[in-house]
């Protein structure tokens, strides 16, 4: 991941965070469908601050859109980059393939060993 990747993510999730406490702070009456039609102006901030709050969560849904598709094109990844990817991992699984077959014929081969040793040993103490 580049740094501009994550400092565009968290830009992302504090403007996605922000959001979410303007709209959850925002009056009922003076917005929506309802606030066309004459809504009225009991405010604990005053009389004007449903359209501070309104101008507000409108520049900041825009700059989430728009911050939204930069981080889509950020993270997008080419075709020949996800193929890579993929020839990567069967390589490796190959390679792990390989290493398990070699370790199993080694263990084999260990256990051929020792048992002739032990056989060896045996005849040996049994002729003394």
């Amino acid at each position: 991941m580049s740094i501009l990747g994550i400092i565009l993510l968290v830009i992302f999730c504090i403007i996605s965070l922000l959001l979410i406490f303007l709209v959850a702070i925002q009056g009922e009456n003076s917005v929506g469908l309802g606030g066309i039609f004459g809504g009225s102006s009991d405010s604990a901030f005053g009389s004007n601050t449903s359209t501070f709050l309104t101008k507000i969560i409108t520049i900041l849904t825009v700059v989430f859109m728009v911050l939204s598709l930069v981080v889509a094109v950020v993270y997008k990844s080419s075709d020949t980059e996800i193929q890579a990817a993929i020839a990567a991992e069967a390589e490796a699984e190959a390679a792990a393939a390989n290493w398990a077959a070699e370790s199993e014929e080694t263990n084999w081969a260990d256990e051929a060993a020792v048992t002739e040793t032990t056989e060896a040993s045996a005849e040996t103490v049994s002729a003394q």
